[in-house]
Parts: structure tokens; sequence; C-alpha cells
């Protein structure tokens, strides 16, 4: 009798410490996953911005339509990618995607600010540099989320690959999460210039 309650407590502390694990490992997902729902709200406040920055711009640049119709589409694709990995952020191929189309958007609207340097009209306009100053406040709060679900996601994909947690997360499926990792070579990393 006293051997098989020995064997009863030992498999109930087993499944108990096999819980836990599960249980943190869920927290932890759930962490990354509200740490990428942070980095939305500031992408699409980025993404909203846009639009105002450009029609205000258009007014003063009527010859560079090419380069504001670049940051809208720019902006479009990247709109459409974050809507694709907002559902699903443990999807690494949606993750990726959003990477690179906010680094092609961010690419096009330092392209923006260069050309806006030879307006000195639209420099001095108040629009603009109100808006420039709410996308600089934007940039950085899109850093600052990135650093948090960077952070987020590394701890998630550490606590499924060390043991024992490695073993729960084979047999429940866990997969690591992606990194939001810039997508620019070196010399292109740069942050996007927003001075008037």
């Amino acid at each position: 009798m006293i051997a098989v309650l020995a064997v009863l407590a030992i498999v109930a502390l087993v499944v108990f410490w096999a819980i836990g694990i599960y249980n943190r490992i869920v927290a932890l997902r759930n962490h990354f996953r509200n740490a990428f729902a942070q980095i939305d709200v500031q992408l699409k406040r980025r993404h909203d911005l846009i639009p105002n920055l450009v029609e205000t711009a258009r007014a003063y640049m009527a010859h560079e339509r090419e380069t504001l119709e670049a940051v809208v589409a720019a902006r479009n694709q990247a709109a459409a990618a974050v809507g694709k990995v907002a559902g699903n952020p443990t999807d690494a191929a949606a993750v990726r995607q959003v990477a690179a189309a906010e680094g092609a958007l961010g690419a096009t609207l330092g392209r923006l600010f260069a050309l806006s340097e030879s307006y000195p009209e639209l420099q001095a306009n108040q629009t603009m540099m109100q808006l420039s100053e709410e996308l600089t406040s934007t940039e950085n709060r899109i850093a600052f989320a990135r650093q948090g679900y960077n952070d987020s996601v590394m701890s998630y994909n550490t606590a499924i690959e060390q043991f024992p947690g490695s073993l729960i997360a084979g047999t429940f499926g866990f997969r690591p999460a992606e990194l939001l990792e810039a997508t620019e070579s070196a010399q292109e990393r740069k942050a996007v210039k927003v001075s008037f």
C-alpha cells in the first residue's frame, strides 16, 4: 500500500511539474504576442501619419510625384504585411515580411525627407514640422516596442529550447518565434532623418 501511494505521489509530482512548465511556455508565448500587438499599435500610428505627410509635401513637391507615390505604395505594402501577421505573430515568414516591408518604407521615407531639403517652403511649413515631429516620436516608440518584442521572443524561444521545456514544447507543438530584425545591410542601417 505504501509503495502504491509513493508511486502515485511521484506521478502526481511529475504531472504538476509538466503542467507548470506548460503554463510557463503559454505565458511566455502570450507575452511575445502582446509585445507584437504593441508594435502593431505603433506601426498603425506610423502608417496613419504617412498619408498626411505625403499630402502636405505634395503641395510643395509637385515635381517629385514618383517619390510621393513610392512612399504611399511602401506604406500600403507595410500595412498589408502587418495585417497578415497581427493575427498570428508566430508565423515566422509573415514576421520576416513585416521586417522587409517596414525596411522598404523607412527607405522611401528617407528619400522623401532627403528631397524635402530642397524645398525651404516645405521645411518651414508648420504642419510638416508637426508631422515630422510626430513621426520621429513614433519611430522611437517603434524601436522601443521592437526591443520589447525581441526580448519576449528570446525568453519564449529559450524556454522551449531548454531541457525540460523542450520536451513539453515538442509534445504540445510549440514552435520557435521569429525575431524582428532589420533587413537592410549594415550600410543602410541609418535612422530616418525627419528634421525640417
